[in-house]
């Protein structure tokens, strides 16, 4: 028996505005936007080569869920974005004016930065040591 993780939701406040950043400055792909109903969609998020875990981008739709965007894990990095090639990557972050938190760094797994998504959720760009994406 063998089990993945598909997906992972993110709460958002606006679902155009999120594609753009996650399209036009991470270089995702959109993998679905179906509408659901008058304000529900399903918006799916993923690697351009539509690998590994993809996001499915939700709107908060109560006080609750709002007060959760961008800071879904009490500040802590929320997820692990893995690169082959940090430096062209790190530079394109740059120059999409994405919000750098930490300026890259070496440790012992690997080549690492954090940045920010439109939201303020903060990520970790990985190139890791010895470890095929």
């Amino acid at each position: 028996m063998q089990q993945t993780i598909a997906q992972v939701t993110l709460l958002v406040h606006n679902y155009d505005e999120t594609i753009a950043f996650y399209t036009q400055k991470l270089g995702f792909t959109l993998v679905e936007d179906s509408t659901l109903s008058e304000t529900k969609r399903w918006v799916v998020v993923g690697s351009k080569d539509n690998v590994g875990c993809k996001l499915l981008l939700a709107k908060a739709s109560d006080t609750e869920q709002k007060s959760r965007v961008g800071n879904q894990t009490g500040g802590r990095v929320s997820f692990f974005l893995y690169t082959d090639d940090f430096n062209t990557y790190y530079r394109h972050l740059i120059t999409n004016n994405v919000e750098i938190i930490r300026e890259p760094v070496a440790e012992p797994y690997g080549l690492v930065a954090v940045f920010a998504d439109l939201y303020g959720n903060l990520w970790d760009l990985i190139e890791p040591v010895n470890q095929k994406l």
